[in-house]
């Protein structure tokens, strides 16, 4: 475990380290006259709640988008536009998720670090995917994920040399909880009977958890929300539906149900009752504060709801219970 982690800095090290951009910030704000918290800001909460662990009172944290957003179609507001020109480093996660941020965030890192995490990530981790170069939704795979933050984290200690040693502590034992998280995931979805493995959700959010959990994942729109399902794609997935006799579907906290809605009528209208299993949390966390408003409760969610609605199994509790410390920011256990 320790190797591993190990690995992701090494990662993340070679990727973002003594760039000439963090060399120029870490001269002009020397963190030993630092009288404040550095200030960051993320766009997405996957992003963010992490770090605001991660950094604790060396760094405040904020993030853009909140319970239930949607990032890839969110436009920035002026009151976005303000934070973001405050902030000293901002994070976003990069490979098209955020399409309609990409020029506001391109005219800002010419003035400070503007780092896309998931774009830190050697290609050969990514998954293609049709229409666009790569699946941006690398946070569902929390291995990945966490190499993610750990360039992150070394962007921070760049920005904040003195705060460097507090970084890379609280990230270890952060990352320790990511290793449990993928056991528990692990363990659920292998309880799923073999032939009930399939997922079949609003939109292609799922690629990588699917690829790292043995689960097939089928999406009704694309990796993107920005488009909308044929009528010959929803038609396509009611026969599949019925073919292999799948007892569930489900919706995502930030995409509207309509069409898994539409699904659910038309495997009826072949005799095959579908039910929705749960609202997964794909794009978005939940609520501040809450346990599923932390990137580690978000996944746990998920896997439970799975689990339980696949014919496999899961604790009452989830991981909550399971884990062995609380999550300093906000939630269970």
């Amino acid at each position: 475990m320790r190797q591993a982690t190990d690995r992701s800095f090494a990662i993340a090290a070679r990727l973002v380290a003594a760039t000439a951009l963090f060399a120029l910030l870490t001269a002009a704000s020397p963190a030993s006259a630092r009288d404040r918290p550095l200030t960051v800001v993320t766009t997405i909460a996957q992003i963010g709640e992490p770090l605001r662990t991660i950094a604790g009172d060396r760094a405040e944290v904020k993030s853009l988008l909140g319970e239930g957003v949607d990032p890839h179609l969110y436009r920035p507001t002026r009151s976005d536009v303000a934070m973001l020109a405050a902030a000293e480093v901002v994070f976003w996660s990069g490979l098209n998720l955020e399409a309609q941020m990409k020029d506001t965030l391109g005219r800002l890192a010419a003035t400070r670090p503007v780092v896309a995490i998931a774009e830190r990530l050697p290609p050969s981790a990514l998954l293609a995917t049709p229409g666009a170069p790569h699946d941006p939704h690398v946070w569902m795979d929390p291995d990945l994920w966490r190499q993610a933050l750990a360039a992150a984290v070394y962007t921070l200690v760049a920005a904040d040399p003195a705060g460097g040693e507090g970084y890379r502590a609280r990230a270890q034992a952060y990352f320790v909880r990511l290793t449990e998280l993928d056991a528990y995931i692990r363990t659920v979805i292998a309880s799923i009977p073999a032939g009930a493995r399939t997922v079949v959700t609003a939109h292609d959010a799922f690629n990588y958890f699917g690829a790292r959990y043995g689960l097939d994942v089928i999406g009704i729109q694309g990796i993107s929300t920005e488009g909308e399902a044929g009528l010959a794609a929803v038609e396509g997935l009611v026969a599949l539906l019925v073919e292999r006799r799948i007892p569930a579907v489900f919706v995502e906290t930030s995409v509207p149900e309509r069409h898994v809605r539409a699904l659910i009528e038309g495997a009826a209208a072949r005799g095959h009752t579908v039910v929705i299993g749960g609202a997964l949390y794909s794009d978005a966390m939940g609520a501040p504060g809450s346990w599923e408003g932390t990137y580690i409760g978000m996944l746990d969610h998920n896997a439970t709801i799975l689990a339980r609605a696949l014919g496999g199994t899961a604790p009452a509790g989830g991981l909550a219970g399971r884990l062995a410390a609380p999550i300093q920011q906000g939630g269970r256990p």
